[in-house]
């Protein structure tokens, strides 16, 4: 016994050291384990990048689609649909590009998200079907039943396109989970404070503040503030809508050799020039909800054509329609916090007041109108300002492209020599449309690289 004793004290350390060996091996597993999750492919699958963007572009084009024809998909509403959207498709499919890192973590209070299994095999372009069939069903739960028919098609149609693809256990595989993918990002949505805010876009709790210079409703339609409380949102990158901050406008004044003034009569003979070309720009970037897929899905549409020109593959159109998703979410996010910060009045408002009682927007540049919202910043600034740079990032400086958004609508293509060029007519458009003053639009452009250097901040290629 004592024998058998000292041979095991004596083998004490040995025993201690090959324990230690294990639990170090144990902890390196672990470690590779989590490096795996967070940067590598799926062992047995093909890249992300080798499939084409065809899947992606359809499902996003679908969903300009829903956002024009979809009641209460004001601007606000529709970039968040459109952030959350290219979220989901960017986690579905980003285990498959090697060295991209995801959002959890890095987004606001985006946690918990599903991981793929380990050496088994998905095919991407059915699981980014999947992921964006789901969520566009929870998104746009009030869509027409022709346009639910519509979401059911498309993912119908691509699901027999890949079943033939690949084996039945990899597509059923791949469908799961992005499926699993869509249900987490939307439970995170559901937090956010705009969830199902196309039912509340004109709160009746609302009543605006008072005073000289204050916002007033505006004609023809006299409507109520639009969404008052959209800058209290969670944003997906910034801290909270007051990141990004304006400075504060021109003091509001009568008095005819006033900065304020100068920009209402800036404004005035902009408009009573009635100029063809800037008419024509006016019209083009107008983006009016329920004509068109509003400015943000504008800007999708920019993407969506840059991604068939360049033939880009699925692993750069999902990080390309994630980042411009949380760009023009955001934008819209800082924007309306700003806008009811400073609650500034309208260009019609105080030119009929002030300049000439007969002033009439929609008899000058039908049919733009002034929206029902504060002034000051000028949302399409933001958002195009944001937009511009996050693309000038994927595609590089002077990129050339022709914007036939508007075609089918009848308004000719218009070409830029940069998306900058682009977001500072988008910008000007509003002025020409009697929309914003000046300080509105450049304040606004600012406010939107602000939103864009944060968006960049984010990881997503840690190579």
């Amino acid at each position: 016994m004592e024998e058998a004793k000292s041979v095991i004290l004596g083998r004490g350390p040995q025993l201690r050291r090959k324990f230690s060996q294990q639990i170090l091996v144990v902890a390196l597993l672990l470690v590779i384990a989590q490096i795996t999750a967070a940067c590598a492919p799926v062992s047995l699958s093909r890249a992300t990048a080798d499939y084409d963007a065809g899947v992606a572009t359809e499902w996003f084009d679908l969903s300009l689609q829903l956002v024009q024809e979809t009641n209460g998909f004001t601007p606000p509403v529709a970039s968040r649909a459109l952030g959350y959207l290219g979220v989901t498709l960017y986690e579905t499919v980003r285990p498959g590009m090697f060295g991209y890192r995801s959002m959890q973590g890095q987004l606001n209070e985006l946690e918990g998200l599903p991981t793929t299994r380990w050496f088994v095999s998905y095919h991407w372009p059915s699981a980014a079907n999947a992921a964006l069939a789901d969520l566009s069903r929870k998104l746009f739960a009030t869509a027409s039943p022709e346009n639910l028919s519509a979401i059911e098609m498309l993912e119908e149609k691509y699901a027999q396109q890949f079943m033939v693809e690949v084996d039945t256990m990899t597509y059923q595989r791949s469908v799961q989970w992005g499926r699993s993918m869509a249900s987490a990002i939307y439970a995170w949505s559901l937090e956010d404070g705009g969830h199902e805010a196309y039912t509340r876009n004109f709160p009746k709790d609302y009543a605006p503040p008072t005073g000289a210079g204050m916002w007033i409703s505006t004609p023809p339609n006299y409507a109520t503030a639009m969404q008052p409380y959209w800058g209290d949102n969670r944003s997906f990158v910034l801290r909270d809508g007051a990141e990004c901050p304006a400075p504060p406008p021109p003091a509001y004044s009568q008095e005819p050799d006033s900065a304020f003034y100068a920009e209402a009569m800036e404004v005035y003979e902009a408009v009573k020039l009635d100029d063809p070309e800037h008419k024509a720009i006016a019209l083009f970037w107008a983006d009016d909800p329920g004509s068109t897929s509003t400015p943000p899905g504008h800007w999708v549409a920019i993407l969506s054509q840059v991604i068939s020109a360049e033939d880009a593959s699925l692993a750069l159109t999902a990080e390309g329609y994630a980042k411009l998703g949380i760009a023009v979410a955001d934008s819209f996010i800082v924007c309306w916090h700003t806008k009811f910060v400073y609650n500034v009045m309208r260009p019609i408002s105080y030119i009929q007041a002030h300049i000439d009682p007969s002033w009439n927007i929609p008899d000058l540049t039908d049919p733009v109108t002034t929206p029902p919202f504060p002034e000051y910043t000028s949302g399409h600034s933001v958002q195009s300002a944001a937009a511009a740079v996050v693309l000038t990032d994927l595609f590089g400086d002077n990129y050339a492209f022709t914007d036939n958004t508007h075609e089918a609508s009848g308004l000719p293509a218009r070409s830029f020599a940069s998306f900058s060029e682009a977001a500072d007519e988008a910008g000007i458009s509003r002025l020409y449309g009697g929309i914003h003053y000046r300080s509105a639009i450049e304040n606004g452009l600012a406010q939107g690289i602000c939103v864009a250097d944060h968006v960049l901040g984010l990881t997503f290629n840690s190579r």
